[in-house]
């Protein structure tokens, strides 16, 4: 019953979201699909996300990190982009800069771009991530806040505090979208079994294409 509060919740919160952005996506995968609204305040992941799509970067791409009431990743893995650098004779990183944005949160179903320790904060070009957090406390958020150096909005105290989500990613992850629908999907790939390396047992492959509201 819980999980099932949670899911209608993040969804009607998401609703309210996701009509006032103009890109939605849909991914399909095995587990059923879902839909994201990606966000207007955060343009240049947005483009980049719509770029991949177009280019068929997420056509059969793979969950491949997996960690239950944490993230869902997907994409390039660390591993694949860290062996593919080191084995450019130019040793170039491509990277996009940091979209930090006060509207754009850890929430449960955020969208997320993954990233190395670059202190810029950059993101990798080709590994999105979403959110499946656990329940925060308001302890939680002010030991944050001290450690970060940040102050957390009411809006985002209050969604975290009501709902869960993974805050201490916020401001050294880029949020660029949520899930609007199908919330429940991604809860079931996060509970799929994997090895100590967080990796699948079994392939989880999704595809991504661009829709209308």
């Amino acid at each position: 019953m819980k999980k099932i509060q949670l899911i209608l919740c993040v969804v009607l919160i998401a609703l309210g979201n996701c009509y006032a952005q103009s890109k939605h996506l849909l991914f399909k995968t095995a587990f059923g699909d879902f839909k994201v609204v990606l966000y207007d305040y955060t343009p240049h992941h947005r483009d980049l996300m719509l770029r991949s799509i177009q280019d068929r970067v997420y056509q059969g791409a793979l969950f491949n990190r997996i960690i239950e009431n944490f993230v869902v990743q997907g994409g390039e893995h660390d591993i694949d982009i860290e062996k593919r650098e080191a084995a450019d004779p130019l040793h170039q990183k491509p990277r996009l800069a940091a979209e930090f944005d006060n509207r754009a949160f850890h929430k449960m179903g955020a969208l997320g771009a993954g990233r190395d320790g670059n202190p810029e904060k950059s993101s990798f070009l080709n590994q999105i991530y979403f959110v499946v957090g656990k329940n925060i406390t308001a302890p939680e958020l002010d030991s944050l806040e001290a450690k970060k150096g940040v102050k957390y909005t009411d809006v985002q105290r209050k969604e975290y505090l009501a709902h869960g989500g993974q805050p201490r990613l916020d401001y050294d992850f880029t949020v660029f979208g949520e899930i609007y629908e199908g919330f429940d999907v991604i809860l079931k790939i996060s509970q799929v079994k994997t090895d100590k390396q967080d990796y699948p047992l079994a392939k989880v492959p999704f595809e991504v294409v661009e829709i209308s509201k």
